[in-house]
């Protein structure tokens, strides 16, 4: 919007300390939470591997380190982590970026050029989980996390002198962003059915690195200029990558090589398209908001970009962190059921965002908006294995690849939507309509689910 409510950014700060403590409570939470504890209904039997004795099964955080090998998952975060991180780093500098004394990008430009490296990940992925499939989940990751080390330190040495350059940057940065396809099977191969939620969940809890982003990259932008941003960002690549190299291991669980082709016989599958359905507005929501949200408050609310770092920190740290609670959860009262409160909250907050004025009420709506689509994620992730466990690599590059599209409608539809109309508000409107579109489809397949595949499946859908 053009002029609502500008307030005085010397006025507005945000208390790190605050959010520090913040993000340290929702750990404790998600810690905390009894992951056998179920409000709503009956407990069922857990299984590992063969059926588990009939009763009341308790799955603890303690299992992470006897039923799998938890060095690989920690490293699998670890190489999630970091991706995510550089992933959106034209996210959180695009203020920096289109700024007059800078590039000088029009609305348009300036949310294109953000959503580029979303959609390309999102291709990439398809790439990334062949090879998984082929030469193993961690040659892939090394290979990817060369050519974002390349990327990075062409976009130091050279500098990225015009539009055109950015957008180039966007689709080598894609590659990072295609990382979810390594991190996910590397880990979750590792571990038994019952636990895929809340190991899946984990994994994917690398989404954190956008906070780290939001957090550093403006005040490194501003200190240095934003082009030595890259350099830095260089420093934990060669870090994560020499652990990730001495640490992660190939998981027992062998799969057949895929090719192409494959792809195409997924698709015949009707139960693919709906899971790319569901993780496109999960994850397009979550990533779409993470690189659009600095854009939105600093253009809404007249604030620094340092300033709309900090709330993009605040709103994405519960998504990130959301993703392993709501895939535990899920693994306690089912994804379908978990997948229908977070869409309904996620619709309702987006639809909020998008009429509130007032900046901390429109903060709240975000930050509980990116809560659901995180913890959506998580759930999404503890149905994909039970249903396409033995494709899970050929799954997640696909499963990916909607998500990457989401991202980049929803960042589109805002700078359409702010270019043509002032206001970001019909670009929200039509997500929030994804939202609903998605609760129509989970009521669709949740009886046909429930009695087919899973009602065979070793922990609840």
């Amino acid at each position: 919007m053009t002029a609502i409510n500008p307030i005085r950014t010397e006025t507005f700060m945000v208390n790190r300390h605050q959010l520090h403590a913040a993000v340290l409570g929702m750990l404790n939470l998600a810690h905390a939470l009894p992951l056998n504890y179920s409000p709503i209904v009956p407990r069922l039997p857990l299984f590992a591997g063969k059926r588990a004795a009939r009763g009341a099964a308790t799955m603890k955080l303690s299992e992470l380190k006897t039923a799998g090998h938890w060095p690989t998952l920690v490293t699998s975060f670890l190489y999630f982590d970091y991706s995510f991180m550089v992933w959106t780093l034209l996210g959180v500098l695009a203020n920096q970026i289109a700024a007059p004394e800078s590039l000088n990008l029009t609305p348009q430009q300036r949310f294109f050029m953000v959503s580029v490296p979303i959609l390309s990940g999102g291709f990439i992925r398809l790439l990334l989980g062949l090879l998984v499939d082929r030469i193993g989940a961690k040659t892939t990751g090394i290979l990817a996390q060369v050519v974002v080390i390349a990327g990075l330190s062409a976009a130091w040495v050279f500098g990225l002198k015009n539009y055109e350059a950015t957008l180039l940057m966007g689709v080598v940065l894609g590659v990072a962003g295609a990382s979810f396809a390594v991190s996910l099977p590397l880990a979750g191969r590792w571990y038994p059915p019952h636990m895929q939620g809340l190991v899946m969940g984990l994994a994917g809890a690398g989404n954190i690195g956008v906070v780290i982003d939001s957090l550093l990259a403006p005040r490194l932008a501003a200190a240095y200029g934003w082009e030595a941003v890259f350099g830095f960002a260089m420093i934990p690549a060669v870090l994560v990558l020499a652990v990730y190299c001495y640490v992660a291991k190939e998981p027992p669980l062998k799969v057949p090589a895929k090719k192409i082709g494959d792809y195409f016989r997924l698709f015949a599958d009707k139960d693919v398209h709906w899971f790319c359905f569901f993780y496109t507005v999960t994850f397009g929501g979550f990533v779409g908001l993470a690189y659009s949200l600095g854009m939105y408050f600093k253009d809404r609310f007249s604030l620094t970009p340092s300033q709309a770092g900090d709330l993009v920190a605040l709103c994405t740290a519960i998504g990130a962190l959301g993703r392993p609670l709501g895939g535990g959860i899920s693994d306690r009262i089912g994804g379908i059921r978990s997948l229908h409160i977070y869409y309904t909250t996620a619709c309702v907050a987006l639809i909020a965002g998008g009429l509130i004025d007032s900046l901390w009420l429109n903060v709240a709506a975000f930050f509980i908006a990116c809560g659901a689509f995180g913890m959506g994620n998580g759930s999404v992730f503890q149905l994909l294995p039970q249903r396409f466990g033995k494709e899970l690599g050929l799954m997640t590059g696909l499963v990916g690849c909607g998500g990457g599209l989401g991202g980049f409608l929803l960042a589109n539809m805002m700078g359409q939507s702010r270019q043509h109309t002032g206001s970001y508000l019909i670009g929200l409107l039509v997500f929030a309509g994804l939202c609903i579109l998605a609760l129509v489809g989970l009521s669709l397949v949740k009886k046909r689910w429930r009695t087919t595949w899973g009602a065979s499946a070793a922990a609840r859908i």
